[in-house]
Order: structure tokens, then sequence, then C-alpha cells
């Protein structure tokens, strides 16, 4: 799987998520604002609660645009079959027959990408999984913490 089109895929679902954040914080900022949520008294909350929400948002738009700048930097390079799992590897993880694929990034675990009509979780070292197979090589199993299911790297590129 070609990482270096992974990982522009990444970026650009963060772009995408980035663009929502923008709005939804310029739209909470104008809500805060506005004439009409002026407080009528004191326990007229409208505009203090849209401007906590403006701030809300604009704060994961930071953390989104750290998080594209953050893969913009990120060195691709491919994982000898003997190499240990670090960041910027991918993943391949079999639990009951079933084959998952991984990227492990240096932030914005969670999100989901679809290259080569696979889909991809991008998970870091901090997250439990991540933390179990920082350091690990193919062959090896893991376990999370307080499940009963055991995980096999397939492989790591």
């Amino acid at each position: 799987m070609n990482k270096r089109l992974l990982i522009r895929k990444i970026i650009e679902r963060l772009t995408a998520e980035l663009g929502v954040y923008y709005r939804a914080a310029q739209f909470s900022r104008a809500e805060a604002t506005h004439e009409q949520n002026k407080a009528e008294s004191k326990y007229d909350t409208r505009g203090l609660e849209a401007s906590y929400l403006a701030h809300g948002q604009s704060k994961q738009a930071a953390e989104l645009e750290s998080a594209i700048a953050t893969y913009q930097e990120l060195t691709v390079r491919k994982f000898a079959p003997e190499e240990p799992v670090e960041t910027g590897a991918l993943v391949e993880l079999e639990q009951d027959g079933t084959g998952n694929l991984y990227f492990i990034g240096p932030c914005a675990g969670g999100k989901e990408v679809v290259q080569d009509k696979r889909e991809v979780m991008v998970i870091t070292l901090q997250s439990p999984l991540g933390g179990q197979l920082k350091g690990r090589k193919a062959g090896d199993r893991v376990t999370l913490p307080g499940h009963k299911n055991e995980y096999r790297i397939l492989s790591v590129s």
C-alpha cells in the first residue's frame, strides 16, 4: 500500500473536518454576538453559552491545524519485516481470521480512511492498542488489557 497516498488521504480527511469546525465556530461566534442573544436577565446565558461553544470549536480547529502540519512533515519510510512497530508503520492485525489495517500516526487517532478498497484506522502509540503494538514485530501476538481477544501481527510495513 502506498503510504504517501495514505498520508495524503489522512490530511484530506483532517482538512475536511477543519472546514466544518471553522464554519461552526464562525456560526457560534456570530450567534454569541447577535443582539437577540443579549442577556435580558442574569439567568439568560444564551450568548455566553454560544461564546463557550465558539471557543471550543476554535480550539478543535487549532488542534486539527496542528495535526495537519504534523502529517505534512511526517517522513514516509518502508519498514523491514523484522523492524518493530513505530510511528509511521502500517500494521496489519489478524483477529479471529479477519485482517485489519492500522496506520500508526503521530496524532489524530481514530480517523478512518479508505485506500485500495481497504479501510485503514489511524491509531497512535498512546492508544491502548498502539501501546501494545509499540516495539512488536510481525508474528507477535498482543492482547488489550481487560480484553480476551488476541491479535496477531501479520505485517509491519
